[in-house]
Protein backbone atom coordinates (compact mmCIF):
# COMPACT_ATOMS: atom_id res chain seq x y z
CA UNK A 1 0.00 0.00 0.00
CA UNK A 2 2.67 2.51 0.61
CA UNK A 3 4.86 1.87 -1.98
CA UNK A 4 1.66 2.28 -4.54
CA UNK A 5 1.12 5.30 -3.06
CA UNK A 6 4.54 6.64 -3.39
CA UNK A 7 4.70 5.95 -6.75
CA UNK A 8 1.07 7.27 -7.55
CA UNK A 9 2.83 10.58 -5.77
CA UNK A 10 6.31 10.26 -8.10
CA UNK A 11 3.97 10.38 -10.77
CA UNK A 12 1.48 13.24 -9.74
CA UNK A 13 4.82 15.05 -9.38
CA UNK A 14 6.53 14.33 -12.77
CA UNK A 15 3.06 15.65 -14.52
CA UNK A 16 3.56 18.52 -13.22
CA UNK A 17 6.79 19.57 -14.03
CA UNK A 18 5.40 18.56 -17.70
CA UNK A 19 4.65 22.39 -18.27
CA UNK A 20 7.66 23.99 -16.70
CA UNK A 21 10.00 21.27 -19.01
CA UNK A 22 7.61 23.10 -22.04
CA UNK A 23 8.81 26.75 -21.44
CA UNK A 24 12.21 27.87 -22.91
CA UNK A 25 14.54 30.45 -22.37
CA UNK A 26 15.04 33.61 -24.78
CA UNK A 27 18.70 32.25 -25.54
CA UNK A 28 17.53 28.45 -26.38
CA UNK A 29 15.61 30.03 -29.37
CA UNK A 30 16.25 33.81 -30.24
CA UNK A 31 19.41 35.60 -31.21
CA UNK A 32 20.27 38.67 -29.19
CA UNK A 33 22.84 39.13 -31.88
CA UNK A 34 20.33 39.58 -34.88
CA UNK A 35 17.83 42.01 -33.89
CA UNK A 36 15.34 42.69 -36.67
CA UNK A 37 12.60 45.88 -37.49
CA UNK A 38 9.95 44.74 -40.17
CA UNK A 39 6.47 46.38 -40.86
CA UNK A 40 3.37 44.35 -42.12
CA UNK A 41 -0.61 43.66 -41.51
CA UNK A 42 -1.98 41.63 -38.78
CA UNK A 43 -3.07 38.16 -39.95
CA UNK A 44 -3.97 36.76 -36.53
CA UNK A 45 -3.39 37.13 -33.12
CA UNK A 46 -3.34 34.43 -29.83
CA UNK A 47 -3.81 36.01 -26.70
CA UNK A 48 -2.66 32.95 -24.57
CA UNK A 49 0.00 32.06 -21.86
CA UNK A 50 2.25 31.13 -21.86
CA UNK A 51 3.14 33.90 -24.29
CA UNK A 52 0.78 35.75 -26.59
CA UNK A 53 1.42 35.96 -30.26
CA UNK A 54 0.56 37.28 -32.90
CA UNK A 55 1.60 37.21 -36.95
CA UNK A 56 1.74 39.41 -39.72
CA UNK A 57 2.23 39.45 -43.45
CA UNK A 58 6.04 41.34 -44.63
CA UNK A 59 6.33 42.15 -48.20
CA UNK A 60 9.62 42.50 -49.13
CA UNK A 61 11.24 44.66 -52.24
CA UNK A 62 10.28 42.51 -54.75
CA UNK A 63 6.57 42.45 -53.79
CA UNK A 64 7.05 38.82 -52.14
CA UNK A 65 4.67 38.70 -48.92
CA UNK A 66 6.26 36.07 -46.22
CA UNK A 67 4.40 35.44 -42.98
CA UNK A 68 5.92 35.97 -39.73
CA UNK A 69 5.14 34.96 -36.22
CA UNK A 70 6.07 37.41 -32.96
CA UNK A 71 6.27 36.30 -29.84
CA UNK A 72 5.51 38.38 -27.04
CA UNK A 73 5.12 38.11 -23.16
CA UNK A 74 2.26 36.40 -20.90
CA UNK A 75 -0.78 38.26 -21.62
CA UNK A 76 -0.33 39.47 -17.59
CA UNK A 77 2.42 41.32 -18.51
CA UNK A 78 1.20 42.65 -21.45
CA UNK A 79 -1.70 44.41 -19.66
CA UNK A 80 0.96 45.34 -16.77
CA UNK A 81 2.72 47.11 -20.34
CA UNK A 82 -0.61 48.90 -21.47
CA UNK A 83 -1.76 46.37 -23.86
CA UNK A 84 -5.58 44.58 -24.07
CA UNK A 85 -6.57 41.98 -26.18
CA UNK A 86 -7.83 44.77 -28.91
CA UNK A 87 -4.84 46.47 -29.09
CA UNK A 88 -3.65 44.66 -32.03
CA UNK A 89 -6.47 43.11 -34.83
CA UNK A 90 -6.33 41.60 -37.93
CA UNK A 91 -5.58 44.21 -40.79
CA UNK A 92 -3.62 46.71 -38.52
CA UNK A 93 -0.55 47.87 -40.04
CA UNK A 94 2.47 47.64 -37.41
CA UNK A 95 6.00 47.84 -36.93
CA UNK A 96 7.93 45.82 -34.88
CA UNK A 97 11.39 45.82 -32.92
CA UNK A 98 12.68 42.14 -31.92
CA UNK A 99 15.70 39.53 -32.48
CA UNK A 100 15.29 36.82 -34.93
CA UNK A 101 15.06 32.99 -34.38
CA UNK A 102 18.17 31.17 -34.19
CA UNK A 103 16.82 28.42 -36.39
CA UNK A 104 15.98 31.03 -39.16
CA UNK A 105 12.93 30.51 -39.55
CA UNK A 106 10.03 33.41 -40.13
CA UNK A 107 9.90 33.66 -35.90
CA UNK A 108 11.27 36.30 -34.07
CA UNK A 109 10.46 37.46 -30.15
CA UNK A 110 9.30 40.92 -30.26
CA UNK A 111 10.83 43.81 -27.82
CA UNK A 112 8.39 46.71 -29.23
CA UNK A 113 5.17 47.11 -31.29
CA UNK A 114 4.57 50.18 -33.01
CA UNK A 115 0.73 50.72 -34.04
CA UNK A 116 -0.91 51.88 -36.87
CA UNK A 117 -1.55 54.94 -34.98
CA UNK A 118 1.99 55.80 -33.45
CA UNK A 119 1.24 53.92 -30.30
CA UNK A 120 4.47 51.94 -29.64
CA UNK A 121 3.97 49.23 -26.87
CA UNK A 122 6.42 47.10 -25.05
CA UNK A 123 6.03 43.12 -25.98
CA UNK A 124 7.21 42.36 -22.26
CA UNK A 125 9.78 40.08 -23.63
CA UNK A 126 12.63 37.73 -22.08
CA UNK A 127 14.97 40.41 -24.03
CA UNK A 128 13.83 43.06 -21.74
CA UNK A 129 13.89 41.50 -18.62
CA UNK A 130 17.55 40.64 -18.63
CA UNK A 131 16.82 37.15 -19.84
CA UNK A 132 18.43 37.37 -22.78
CA UNK A 133 21.90 39.03 -21.87
CA UNK A 134 21.93 36.33 -19.04
CA UNK A 135 21.50 33.06 -21.08
CA UNK A 136 23.45 33.94 -24.02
Amino acid sequence: MKASLLCGLAVVLGLAAVPALAHHSFAAEYDGQKPVTMTGTVTKVEWMNPHARFYIDVKDESGKVTNWELELGSPNGLMRRGWTRHSMKEGDVVTVNGSLAKDGSNLANARTVKLADGKSLFAGSASETGEAKAGQ
